[in-house]
């Protein structure tokens, strides 16, 4: 979909990052119909990004504060310090919510709760429901966001882990992490109803900045969100893309997530990539508006060397699983990946 403009915070210095090396190699044979022709050099994957550390502690069994409340909610969080755990009862929490504090790789801040703690930000042309606003080294799992302009935003957060939350009815996209957001986790959460607000909006989960938001964003400089992992997610009844990894980002994972494209109205595909040096990996999608996966190249030396394989895309559209709409840049697409009732075919290079 076409850039737009978002209101954002004034670009800040990323802290130190601690790198724990993971290095995750998916190996099968796949199948596939269709193809076309083009460049079949390519590089190789590049190395899964660092994963930040788990908590050795459990918020659930062994909270430092449980909040029954949204008064008590602020209060925690304002004095959150590296390793503390809180856990959110049962119930409804009217707001918005900010975090500004961290923790550590090594003692992270634990948020947790289940589908029953619900953080509520109201009417759709609000805020931020949950904003990780500077905060590095949390653990978000299990919680439920819903209402407000956006569900959970991340800015300048470094080594956050967003673990089985719920993002529900939300005026734009579900989850962004932006403005210099790296080396964070979104796994194993469910997205539904997104768009309320305007649909052109309604991605299910969004990294970086559109190029024509710099300026409001990150000083005009690109938006560097690099080595994210958005894995494990089930991400549907989104108006527009599923995910949507923006020019500037580079070396995340996009790896295990279902996509569906029933109903949206605003995208073409399940996935946009104009980013650099992403792989692609075992996602699995149905229903797609045109493409499964497209990549995009916004601006010259963006939306280059991005590796697709072992994705599943039942496409049930006149596109392709994977449109690759400049050739010659870097991109591989290989032969693991399956096409299912692509009208196109598999993709518009050869696969590898």
């Amino acid at each position: 979909m076409t850039p737009r403009r978002r209101t954002g915070l004034a670009a800040a210095v990323v802290a130190a990052v601690v790198v724990v090396a993971v290095a995750v190699v998916l190996v099968r044979q796949g199948a596939h119909d269709g193809g076309g022709s083009g460049s079949a050099a390519g590089p190789q994957p590049v190395p899964t990004p660092a994963v930040p550390a788990p908590s050795h502690r459990s918020c659930a069994s062994h909270p430092d504060v449980v909040v029954r409340n949204g008064p008590d909610l602020e209060d925690a969080l304002s004095h959150a310090r590296p390793g503390s755990s809180i856990r959110v009862a049962d119930g409804t929490y009217d707001g918005e919510f900010t975090i500004t504090s961290s923790g550590t790789a090594k003692k992270p801040i634990e948020l947790c709760g289940n589908r029953r703690a619900v953080l509520s930000g109201g009417p759709v042309d609000g805020g931020y429901t949950l904003h990780l606003d500077g905060a590095s080294y949390w653990r978000v799992v299990g919680l439920t966001i819903e209402g407000g302009q956006k569900g959970l935003m991340a800015d300048r957060a470094v080594g956050n882990v967003i673990d089985g939350i719920t993002v529900r009815k939300v005026g734009d996209e579900a989850i962004h992490l932006r403005d210099n957001s790296t080396d964070n986790v979104v796994e194993r959460s469910t997205v539904r109803g997104t768009g309320l607000r305007k649909p052109q909006y309604g991605e299910g989960i969004y990294v970086g900045t559109a190029e024509s938001n710099w300026c409001d964003v990150s000083d005009c400089d690109p938006d560097h969100s690099d080595r994210n992992v958005v894995r494990g997610n089930d991400v549907a009844d989104t108006t527009a893309e599923s995910v949507d990894l923006k020019e500037g980002t580079s070396d995340g994972v996009l790896a295990d997530n279902t996509f569906s494209g029933a109903g949206m109205s605003e995208g073409d595909s399940w996935v946009d990539v104009k980013g650099n040096g992403w792989t692609i990996s075992g996602n699995r999608g149905t229903e797609a508006p045109e493409d499964g996966f497209q990549v995009h190249q916004i601006l010259d030396g963006w939306g280059q060397h991005n590796t697709f394989k072992d994705n599943r895309a039942q496409v049930s559209a006149g596109g392709y699983a994977i449109n690759v709409t400049k050739q010659h840049d870097g991109n591989v697409v290989t032969c693991s990946n399956v096409a299912r009732a692509a009208g196109s075919g598999l993709t518009n290079i050869d696969c590898t």
